[in-house]
C-alpha cells in the first residue's frame, strides 16, 4: 500500500510529506520511502499559527485557520494524486494540555477530496480518552522502522519539542519507552526571531555567544525535568515569556545560553531515565540534528555514540512523516498503533479518524 504521511510539528516552519510503500503486519513491516517533499509555510499562515499557539486568536480565527491549514495541506499534496492509496495527516498542534485536552488543526476533508483517497487524522484524542498523555505518538512506528535485534537504540527527535524513543535489544513492544525531554528548537527559534530570523542556522550565532551558567542552572530546576515518564509537554510551557528569561542578555548570549540549556535538559533525561536501562547508541532526527552547536554539546554531555540519521543512511526530515504514514497504515488495518506505556493510557489505542472522499453518486 502506498501511504502519504504529512507532518507539521512544533517548529512551525513547514509540512513534510513522505510517500512510502508499506507491506506486512507487525512485528514485520516491509517499507521503503518513494518520495519526500517539504512545503514551507507562507509567512502569514505561520504568523497565524504562532498567534494561535500563544492564545492570541479568536474562536473565528481558529476556525478559519483550521480550514486554511487543510487547504494548505491539500495544495502541498496535490501532485501526489494518483500515486497514493491512503493519507495519514497529523495536523498542526495548537494546544496540548494533557490529560485534559489536545488540539491538532487542518481539516482532513480537503485532502480526501483533492486526492480522492481515505485520510486518517486526529490521532491523539483516542489516547487521551484512554487516560494517556496523547504523546509521544510515534514510538511503535520507530520500533517497526528502526528497531534492530541485539541493539539498545534511542531515536531522538529534536523538533520544536525534544522527544526520544528507547528501543530495547529484544524488540519487545512492551519494553519500549518514550517521552518528551523538554524544549528542542522552540526556544532557539523564538530567540532567533528577535533578530528577524526564523532560526539560528547551524547554531552559528549561539557558538559566538557566552553562556550564562547561572541562568541555565535556574532553568534546569523546572519540575518537568524530574517527572518520571510517561510525560509530554509543549510550547505552552517552553517559550521565552513563561521561562522568565533575562531580557538583558545580548542576542548571541541568549542563544548560547538557551542552546546549552536545551542540551543539558536532553542529557539529564538520558542520565535519569535511559542510561540505567543500558544504551548502545542514539540516532538524532529533526531540525536540531542540523544544529552543529547543539549536537556538539550533546556529544560532550552523553557517554554513548550519537549519530544523525544522515550518518546512518537515512534522512532526518523523513522520520516523523514516515512514522505517521505507518500509524495511518496500522489504523487502516484496524491494528493498535499506540503503545500504552509510552503515553500512560489504560490500553494500546487504535488511534485516528478516517475521512472518506465523496463517492460522487447516490
Amino acid at each position: 500500500m502506498r501511504v502519504l504521511g504529512l507532518m507539521s510539528g512544533t517548529s512551525v516552519d513547514a509540512v513534510d510529506l513522505v510517500l512510502a510503500e508499506l507491506e506486512g503486519r507487525p512485528p514485520k513491516l516491509d517499507w521503503r520511502v518513494l518520495r519526500h517533499k517539504e512545503a514551507p509555510f507562507p509567512a502569514e499562515l505561520r504568523a497565524q499559527i504562532i498567534r494561535t499557539l500563544k492564545s492570541q486568536a479568536t474562536t473565528r480565527e481558529v476556525a478559519l485557520l483550521h480550514h486554511a491549514m487543510g487547504r494548505f495541506y491539500a495544495e502541498a499534496a496535490a501532485d501526489f494524486k494518483g500515486q497514493v492509496d491512503l493519507v495519514a495527516s497529523h495536523g498542526q498542534t495548537v494546544w496540548h494540555e494533557p490529560p485534559h485536552a489536545t488540539l491538532q488543526i487542518g481539516e482532513p476533508a480537503h485532502l480526501a477530496e483533492t486526492l480522492g483517497v481515505p485520510v486518517v487524522s486526529d490521532f491523539r484524542p483516542s489516547d487521551l480518552a484512554l487516560g494517556g498523555e496523547g504523546a509521544p505518538f510515534v514510538p511503535y512506528a520507530d520500533l517497526l522502522l528502526y528497531g534492530e535485534k541485539g541493539v539498545r537504540r534511542a531515536i531522538h527527535n529534536i523538533g520544536g519539542i525534544s522527544n526520544l524513543t528507547y528501543l530495547p535489544a529484544d524488540l519487545k513492544p512492551e519494553k519500549v519507552m518514550a517521552f518528551d525531554t523538554g524544549p528542542g528548537n522552540a526556544l532557539l527559534d523564538e530567540a532567533a526571531g528577535r533578530l528577524g530570523l526564523n532560526q539560528d542556522t547551524g547554531g552559528k550565532i549561539a557558538a559566538s555567544g557566552k553562556v550564562d551558567s547561572l541562568l541555565v542552572e535556574r532553568w534546569l530546576t523546572h519540575p518537568y525535568f524530574d517527572r518520571k515518564p510517561p510525560k509530554s509537554t509543549g510550547r505552552e510551557i517552553w517559550n521565552l515569556e513563561t521561562l522568565d528569561e533575562d531580557a538583558a542578555l545580548p542576542p548571541q548570549n541568549l542563544l548560547a545560553t538557551l542552546t546549552e540549556f536545551t542540551a543539558r535538559s536532553i542529557a539529564k533525561a538520558y542520565q535519569d531515565f535511559v542510561l540505567p536501562l543500558g544504551l548502545d547508541e542514539v540516532w538524532v532526527a529533526g531540525g536540531g540534528a542540523y544544529n552543529a552547536t547543539l549536537m556538539q554539546h550533546l556529544k560532550r554531555l552523553l557517554p554513548v555514540p550519537m549519530y544523525t540519521f544522515e550518518e546512518k543512511g537515512f534522512d532526518s526530515k523523513h522520520r516523523e512523516a514516515l512514522c505517521f504514514a505507518v500509524l495511518g497504515y496500522l489504523r487502516f488495518l484496524e491494528r493498535p498503533n499506540i503503545l500504552k506505556q509510552t503515553t500512560g493510557a489504560s490500553r494500546n489505542a487504535i488511534a485516528g479518524k478516517i475521512t472518506l472522499p465523496s463517492a460522487g453518486s447516490i
